[in-house]
């Protein structure tokens, strides 16, 4: 937003940012419990299944997960591209751990494997989040549980953070993929935003910019709500243009007719 229509509004920042630290993240109840329940899981050294539907939130979860285990006693090791094959894909997780890529498939296993047993004798737990896992090649998938099986399957020195589409399931739920289902110890599926969540939701993001008195009206927020259908991401994109289109016609309040219009406009092939 320009620092015009952020004055029009008492705002001290734009809303509606991605811009925001981990520990200013907000959750409602039930994500809260949701996060509670990964730190529980991964505490006891076990992986899990995380899915939803786009822009419900899964990585404002997996953020507040980072702010709130203690970094003394994990590492955290984020992948989000689930679409290389085995080799490449390990070679990606060479980089992000920091090792230095080796040639063969094999070569950069084994160095992943060290690194694990590495941080194992430094009292650490190793934690590979891999984002956008209903994207992830057939041949990695097929792999996957051999990254979890150390010491003869006796010890569980990795945990595995699945993160992906509900359309994941139905893929791990194959025949050829049942060794690594049987390593998952949890599976979690985020719910979308209820109607009360998402006046929350705006309420919390307005505030924080800086909003002393109400800039949506109840109807707009419920109209919101029922377009967004539960998306904190498409939320985040319709509030910021309603806020922009309130402005420009000089108003201080969001109301319902802004919504449709704003919600018009950006689903509109033409726009």
């Amino acid at each position: 937003m320009r620092s015009s229509e952020l004055s029009h509004f008492g705002l001290r920042e734009a809303p509606f940012s991605k811009e925001i630290d981990d520990s200013a993240l907000w959750l409602p109840s039930s994500k809260e419990e949701l996060v509670g329940d990964l730190e529980a899981a991964l505490t006891n050294r076990e992986s899990v299944l995380l899915v939803g539907e786009p822009g419900v939130g899964k990585t404002c979860v997996l953020r507040a997960l980072r702010h709130r285990l203690p970094q003394a006693g994990f590492r955290l090791t984020y992948c989000r591209n689930a679409t290389l094959g085995r080799r490449d894909f390990y070679r990606y997780l060479c980089h992000a751990l920091g090792l230095q890529p080796a040639a063969t498939a094999a070569s950069l296993f084994l160095a992943v494997e060290h690194h694990v047993h590495e941080q194992r004798r430094d009292r650490v737990h190793p934690v590979f989040l891999l984002d956008e896992a209903h994207l992830l090649h057939a041949d990695m998938m097929a792999h996957l549980h051999i990254l979890l099986n150390h010491e003869w399957d006796s010890r569980a020195l990795l945990s595995l953070v699945l993160v992906g589409l509900p359309e994941l399931e139905g893929r791990m739920a194959l025949r050829c993929h049942r060794s690594l289902l049987t390593r998952i110890h949890h599976r979690f599926l985020i719910e979308p935003a209820s109607v009360d969540d998402t006046a929350e939701y705006l309420s919390f993001r307005l505030g924080r910019a800086g909003a002393d008195h109400e800039i949506s009206s109840r109807e707009s927020v419920a109209a919101l709500h029922e377009v967004v259908s539960g998306s904190l991401r498409e939320i985040d994109r319709l509030a910021a243009t309603a806020l922009r289109e309130t402005a420009r016609r000089k108003r201080k309040l969001v109301d319902r007719d802004t919504i449709a219009r704003v919600a018009e406009s950006l689903t509109c092939p033409n726009n």
